[in-house]
């Protein structure tokens, strides 16, 4: 039986985190903390919710970035975050975001069981489904879950601890407030105890706690910040752990699709005799992106797709090669007129080609589709709009079409985009049958989403050794950002020409910020619109324009003769960046004697409330074939909830950083992605990685700021710099080996 408490303003108020009662009975309280209300039954489960004052100048925050954005927006339907403890004495947390690697989901599990004092082991953190009524609250992007969940999270676990001791003090008869908790049990002081399972019931039923709901203070914190494995790496490792692929779906039939040679190419004519009459084919069907191939096993599937004929009429890009879209950038980003005056100057324009996101795992989605309703699996970072575009492609209400969340291996921005569960659902509307859709790799590298290619202009005047303006023009081909901020509206607002360009400026506001003293400063953004399809890549537009700014800065302490370390130390612009820069100097050695064709180089990040500089050791000696020695990146990043959580993100980022500065990148020819595979998508295999690394975290300065895609730009910048001073050349175009 499950029942439902009013959310707050409409129930009675629970207690004040600073009073505490030996009684149930409802007492005044201030608005301005979390409140908490029971949602579910028989178990216990509680919901937590952000409430502010009503004086709106008070209650709203100075929006400094895009995390800012996010978190305001979805702080209305904060109070559907729904945490259970069950009689089995689990707790178990729906999470209302995706897992594709980055450690989110132990990160939750840490939170919870700290304010449960319970085992780590306890905790259940499962992917939600697509829950249309969060609205904001379940995109999963832009270094903002962590920041987004902290408070949350936190208090909806210490709401059910409240309520546990409650339940266990009218049991006891004993006052409340003389309870504690440990490993997952209420205890008093003459030595009885009781299990969180065996109090869950009861908890269900209270209504107002007579202890506390407030979160610990983070000083009594002893979990968070403690290094810790992921919950789920023995799942992973043994293959206990199911991803869309893994699911067994009853009936779900292996599905692969026919692509055309060129982006957006169309059918011209289709003949499947061939393909139908070989073993295991269950039918072939023409769908918007190709033709769906439906088949026993997969191996049949795509040796059915490889027998096809089909004549293609070519995409809107025939004729367009990599050449012709840098001049494209160039146009729309044209050079300085202005001379400078009374002052020398730097200037310097940057390229950057286009990559691919292939993630390690390659799309797939099971869809089952039925007269009436829809059920899909899918590793999806806006399930919400998500649900919306199928529903509505389906001809269905939202409401009729379920969408279950699946863990993803890697995404890097890729699964913002729904590509393959829409397929799966037109495809199985069609046949009429259940079907599990796999993109190949070649699928997901020649037709899925690239980081757009982009253009940069750099000018810096300099006068009697100091820098007095600093000019930032970037031009890139246009992003995608038709997921919006997850939820239908913004979505469909961000798919029209004009929502997309307002939302890219916005965007690039909202994120776009150099951190150093650099005189009379600027940034624009230009965009080249392009039918190809684009999408968020690590850092999106940090990872070109501040990796730009930070080759800039190295160029203009050489030219003013300068140690690339003390021009940044003397201009960053924060304490907090300052402190970051020192403990990366003294921590990486900065300025040891380096042998011939071997160098150090610097770069430092700010954004998402954090900062990180990192620090790269290069041998050049065969200036074709760099290699990364050592890396070492500090970072403020607030308060760290797992330390080894975080140590793997800006690991993560160096071999990115490494990857698409050196080698990896994809070119345009005549309309098609020249690339198919990791065979000639030159991301860095093991031996390219650095045979050194270290992560220095700071001491904790705050709540916790973004991390998942803070350390890639200063990695990039960090490898570009070192690969510059070792081989004294000045890299203008990314990846240098393409």
């Amino acid at each position: 039986m499950r029942h439902h408490v009013p959310p707050p303003g409409k129930a009675p108020p629970i207690s004040s985190p600073s009073q505490e009662q030996d009684t149930a009975a409802p007492q005044p309280t201030s608005r301005r903390r979390f409140l908490t209300y029971l949602v579910a039954a028989p178990a216990l489960a509680v919901g937590a919710q952000l409430a502010f004052d009503a004086n709106p100048a008070e209650a709203l925050p100075r929006l400094v970035d895009l995390g800012d954005v996010l978190i305001l927006a979805g702080s209305s339907t904060a109070h559907l975050l729904v945490l259970e403890v069950t009689e089995a004495g689990k707790a178990v947390l729906q999470l209302p975001r995706l897992e594709v690697g980055q450690g989110l989901t132990t990160a939750m599990a840490i939170l919870v069981a700290e304010e449960l004092d319970m085992k780590l082991a306890d905790v259940e953190v499962p992917l939600a489904p697509a829950r249309p009524e969060l609205v904001f609250a379940q995109l999963t992007g832009a270094s903002n879950s962590v920041r987004s969940l902290y408070e949350p999270v936190r208090a909806a676990a210490a709401a059910a601890r409240a309520r546990l001791v409650t339940a266990a003090g009218l049991r006891w008869q004993l006052p409340a407030r003389s309870l504690g908790t440990a490993g997952g049990r209420v205890t008093a002081p003459d030595g009885r105890s009781a299990g969180y399972g065996e109090l869950a019931l009861a908890a269900a039923r209270v209504v107002v706690p007579a202890v506390s709901t407030a979160p610990k203070a983070e000083a009594a914190q002893r979990l968070v910040g403690t290094p810790t494995g992921r919950i789920d790496a023995r799942d992973i490792v043994t293959g206990k752990a199911k991803y869309a692929g893994d699911l067994d779906v009853p009936g779900a039939v292996p599905t692969v699709v026919h692509r055309p040679p060129t982006i957006g190419g169309t059918i011209r004519s289709l003949d499947a005799t061939a393909a139908r009459a070989m073993p295991g084919v269950l039918d072939v069907v023409r769908i918007p992106s190709g033709v769906a191939v439906l088949a026993e096993t997969f191996d049949q599937a795509l040796k059915a797709k490889a027998a096809l004929r089909v004549d293609w009429r070519p995409g809107p890009l025939a004729g367009v090669s990599d050449a012709d879209v840098r001049a494209g950038l160039r146009d729309v980003n044209p050079p300085f007129l202005i001379p400078p005056l009374l002052a020398a100057s730097v200037e310097a324009e940057f390229d950057f080609a286009f990559v691919s996101h292939a993630p390690m795992e390659v799309l797939t989605a099971i869809a089952d589709v039925r007269p009436g309703r829809a059920e899909i699996w899918a590793a999806l970072q806006a399930p919400i709009a998500a649900q919306k575009d199928i529903a509505d492609t389906l001809g269905l209400t939202v409401d009729a079409v379920k969408v279950h969340v699946v863990r993803g291996g890697g995404s890097f921005g890729r699964r913002l985009f729904h590509d393959a569960a829409i397929e799966a659902a037109i495809t199985s509307q069609m046949t009429g049958r259940p079907v599990k859709l796999m993109w190949t790799r070649n699928d997901d590298i020649r037709h899925g989403r690239v980081r757009p290619a982009s253009h940069h202009r750099i000018r810096a005047t300099h006068a009697l050794g100091q820098v007095l303006t600093y000019e930032h023009r970037a031009a890139t081909v246009r992003t995608d950002f038709g997921h919006g901020l997850g939820d239908p509206l913004s979505a469909a607002g961000a798919s029209l020409p004009v929502g997309d360009a307002l939302f890219s400026q916005t965007f690039f506001k909202l994120t776009q910020e150099n951190p150093y003293n650099l005189g009379s400063a600027s940034q624009k953004l230009a965009e080249l619109p392009l039918e190809i399809p684009t999408g968020s890549w690590r850092s999106v537009y940090s990872g070109m324009v501040r990796v730009a700014d930070e080759v800039m800065l190295d160029e203009l302490a050489r030219t003013l003769g300068r140690d690339p370390m003390a021009f940044r130390r003397a201009r960053i612009s924060s304490t907090t960046g300052l402190a970051v820069l020192d403990k990366l100097a003294q921590a990486g050695s900065w300025g040891r004697p380096m042998p011939p064709g071997h160098a150090q180089g610097v770069a430092y990040h700010a954004e998402h409330r954090s900062a990180v500089a990192c620090l790269i050791e290069l041998d050049a000696t065969d200036p074709a074939n760099p290699r990364v020695t050592k890396a070492v990146m500090a970072a403020d990043v607030g308060r760290v909830i797992n330390p080894r959580g975080l140590e793997a993100q800006l690991l993560g980022a160096v071999t990115d950083g490494i990857s698409v500065t050196l080698r990896a990148g994809v070119h345009l020819d005549d309309g098609a992605i020249r690339e198919g595979s990791y065979a000639d998508f030159h991301y860095a295999r093991q031996r390219h990685s650095p045979l050194a690394f270290e992560a220095h975290f700071l001491p904790p300065s705050g709540s916790p700021g973004g991390a998942g895609e803070l350390g890639f730009p200063a990695a990039a910048a960090a490898v570009a710099n070192a690969y510059a001073r070792a081989t004294g050349t000045s890299p203008r175009s990314f990846p240098i080996a393409f």
